[in-house]
């Protein structure tokens, strides 16, 4: 009897550690598969329409690679504009992004609506609702935006396994904690943005990367708003 119970247990363990050691080996797989956290800073830039770009590049224009970004897809276009804003105050050589779009939008930080003496709105991209405009120069033309000029939200682009690791949904809010040398710090209430094919990276702005120090972070990690609150 005692060898029968032995021999159950035995086998037991065994099929115990082998459920464990399987899921561990799932868990690897789904882990290599799932992109690195990437954390970008998104400096002022401009998306623009095919019409707007032949208008302020001249007729047929059409954007050229300077580099491509981490989104497939994604570039920094070789042109620049000069963006306008009230009382004639401007900001040169502001870096046009590709591919163009449905509609031109203008992406600043807070610190650059100052200069400009813009009260820029908090908004996700492609929302231009009770948005101001501005003015965009270009070598060949003039473009008058009558809406569009924001304050990118903080977000994060997720593919399908980034959602189903951090079981979040398109939508939903996240915490980024960024650690440097004496200025750890965490940005609540990141916006959730999921895409197929898109890979994982948050976007920031430049006051908030140098808020952060995010040149010289030792870490950086997303938190539910769940285990944020439960951490203080």
């Amino acid at each position: 009897m005692t060898q029968l119970v032995n021999s159950l247990n035995r086998h037991e363990i065994e099929r115990v550690v082998r459920d464990v050691l399987g899921k561990r080996i799932a868990g690897a797989a789904g882990s290599a598969r799932r992109n690195p956290l990437v954390v970008n800073i998104s400096a002022r830039h401009v998306h623009l329409t095919q019409e707007h770009v032949e208008v302020l590049f001249g007729p047929g224009a059409q954007l050229e690679v300077q580099r491509d970004l981490y989104q497939a897809g994604f570039f920094a276009a070789k042109q620049t504009v000069a963006v306008v804003g009230p009382r004639r105050r401007i900001l040169p050589d502001v870096r046009v992004l590709g591919p163009v779009r449905d509609a031109s939008q203008v992406e600043l930080a807070f610190t650059d609506g100052i200069s400009l003496g813009i009260d820029l709105p908090v908004r996700c991209s492609g929302d231009h609702h009770d948005t101001p405009g501005c003015v965009l120069v270009g070598p060949a033309g003039v473009v008058e935006l009558k809406a569009g000029v924001i304050r990118a939200e903080r977000h994060v682009h997720m593919g399908p396994d980034d959602l189903a690791a951090y079981a979040a949904k398109d939508g939903d809010r996240l915490h980024l904690r960024i650690e440097s040398p004496g200025c750890t710090t965490v940005l609540e209430d990141l916006l959730v943005r999921a895409g197929k094919t898109v890979r994982l990276e948050v976007h920031i702005d430049t006051d908030e990367g140098n808020a952060v120090d995010l040149d010289h972070a030792t870490m950086v990690s997303l938190i539910t708003p769940v285990a944020c609150a439960c951490q203080h």
